[in-house]
């Protein structure tokens, strides 16, 4: 009762969404590729008119979504859209019948900053997709929740009245910034005595605790516990293992973003569905081209419901592999068959805590000087920031990065800030924004 409530206080349909949603999800694979045409074409035809950037670009590209947007395969006519786009072009990309919308950031994959706008429409489906596929495996808005996840250090009062809200529809935050062994012993109680009946965090996070658990012979098996959904990172076979194995529960892997949206979920047969109904999925090479199913390439996301601030063709940075197979569940989604996305390290403190690299990310996300950036924690006392700007790195910017970087290190560790051109990738061509050389002592 309290979850519907108040989705219908921020003025948010997710309600009548998910119900949507879980009668589409049954549709035939024509059925919801008919539903993607009808409603692209509609959010072509909205950006044409009400959105600046789309129109000029339309109007250069002599493209008329009425006249030259007939079938899916049409997309790929329509140039990508990239962060850098976004960032050049943010006021322009807003539609004019645009109100009250929110604005987002995210650190991307690289490091690069980057800010949009969501509307009511965005958030309610995205919440109603998500919403959909936790139900997939049992549990529902309501149940007993922990969740393993980014926190700040510093919480303001925004953050107290999400903390009301959370415990009135009985979620409890473990940060996973901060995981020294006592902190760990803390979660491992804090677990036991909620008994929840699914977990929610990192991948990375999730296995440390379980691994935690197993190294002091604490049994975490026996609370219950149904699900443990991951996300925000690559998923490892061991990690899953790690995770079922101590929580004596399944492993759902769920895959998204603030930018691109909720893209897909994993069903209990396996099967990890894109949300169709919302999100049509390409892969292209690195020309930009389509790929072949079965192949990996880049993957690509049009958001359906982005008409206050479009995503069309929007380039993730993520490669993965389109599946040609049905999932035996049942279900007319269609299936992401690998996802090869990008993992996130922890770091060690100077004290031994370990938190994830995201507590470093955070420093350096709002502010808007950086670029690009990239952490390399070259030792327990050492780490390097590489940064990407528009001016000269100035003293008070490079002391601000430092005091935050020592804030969570440690005062003793020397924080080198250098100001690079560009970003460098891996070898392999990925981008790691964070990389610690750093073990853990117990692993």
């Amino acid at each position: 009762m309290m979850f519907p409530f108040h989705e219908w206080a921020k003025r948010h349909d997710t309600v009548s969404r998910r119900k949507q949603l879980e009668a589409s999800q049954y549709w035939q694979p024509a059925q919801l590729r008919a539903l993607q045409l009808e409603r692209l074409r509609a959010l072509l035809v909205h950006s044409a008119v009400h959105v600046p950037y789309y129109r000029d670009l339309f109007r250069s590209l002599d493209f008329e979504p009425q006249r030259d947007f007939m079938t899916l395969e049409d997309l790929p006519a329509l140039p990508l859209l990239d962060k850098a786009t976004i960032r050049s072009h943010r006021e322009q990309m807003r539609a004019d019948t645009a109100r009250r919308l929110l604005r987002y950031n995210t650190g991307g994959s690289s490091g690069e900053p980057l800010v949009f706008y969501v509307g009511r429409d965005r958030i309610s489906h995205d919440v109603a997709a998500k919403w959909r596929a936790t139900r997939w495996w049992g549990v529902d808005i309501g149940d007993p929740e922990i969740v393993v996840w980014g926190s700040p250090i510093e919480l303001g009062a925004q953050d107290r009245l999400r903390g009301l809200r959370d415990r009135l529809l009985r979620t409890w935050l473990l940060p996973a910034f901060e995981m020294s062994p006592e902190r760990l012993d803390g979660f491992l109680l804090s677990i036991r005595a909620r008994r929840p009946r699914m977990l929610f965090g990192y991948p990375s996070a999730l296995s440390h605790i379980a691994r935690h658990a197993a190294a002091k012979g604490q049994r975490m098996d026996d609370l219950g516990i149904r699900v443990a959904f991951v996300t925000a990172e690559r998923l490892y076979a061991e990690q899953r293992e790690q995770i079922a194995q101590v929580f004596g529960c399944a492993v759902a892997n769920g895959y998204g973003g603030r930018d691109a949206g909720f893209i897909a979920h994993e069903c209990p047969h396996g099967g990890m569905h894109i949300s169709a109904e919302d999100i049509i999925l390409e892969t292209v090479d690195a020309c930009g081209e389509p790929v072949a199913e079965g192949r990996p390439g880049e993957i690509v996301v049009t958001h359906l419901a982005t008409a206050s601030f479009p995503f069309i063709r929007y380039r993730t940075g993520d490669i993965g592999v389109l599946s040609k197979r049905q999932c035996g569940c049942g279900r007319g989604l269609p299936l992401l068959e690998e996802i090869q996305g990008r993992s996130t390290d922890f770091v060690i403190a100077h004290d031994g805590t370990v938190m994830h690299g995201l507590s470093l990310v955070y420093v350096l996300r709002e502010l808007p000087q950086v670029k690009a950036f990239k952490i390399t924690q070259e030792s327990i006392a050492h780490t390097n920031v590489q940064v990407v700007l528009d001016a000269p790195l100035a003293p008070p910017l490079q002391q601000h990065i430092e005091h935050g970087f020592k804030a969570r290190l440690g005062q003793q560790v020397a924080v080198q800030v250098h100001q690079v051109a560009a970003i460098t990738p891996e070898l392999s061509g990925k981008f790691r924004y964070v990389v610690s050389k750093v073990r853990p002592a117990n692993g």
